[in-house]
């Protein structure tokens, strides 16, 4: 049974950092590639960025590049989103998923397995 737990979420002000952890367990190497996803409250489920579990190659989302960096510690099943630069139009829910699809841009529709989520409020 595979399970992805995050944590690290919170409320920061606008400019400041927060990291994000994701905790896998049950994943197997078929898994190609973790990554992060976010949903604001009335918009769609949108794609924030992702990590190759046999590479460690990334991609991310336009809107967070340069501000966002994912990286991973396969032997803890671990994978982090350290997000600085934080703006207001941030503010989400994030999730954690873990993809079988060989894609550095996964659609939600190839995500197999979803964290629970963790809100992150960016304040003004």
């Amino acid at each position: 049974q595979v399970q992805l737990v995050e944590s690290g979420g919170g409320l920061v002000q606008a400019g400041g950092s927060l990291r994000l952890s994701c905790a896998g367990s049950g994943l197997t190497f078929s898994t190609y590639v973790m990554g992060w996803f976010r949903q604001a409250p009335g918009s769609d489920r949108e794609f924030v960025g992702g990590i190759s579990r046999s590479s460690g190659v990334t991609s991310y989302a336009d809107s967070v590049k340069g501000r966002f960096t994912i990286s991973s510690d396969n032997a803890k099943n671990t994978v982090y989103l350290q997000m600085n630069s934080l703006e207001p139009e941030d503010t989400a829910v994030y999730y954690c998923a873990a993809s079988t699809i060989p894609t550095m841009y996964p659609r939600t529709r190839d995500v197999k397995y979803w964290g629970q989520g963790t809100q992150v409020t960016v304040s003004s």
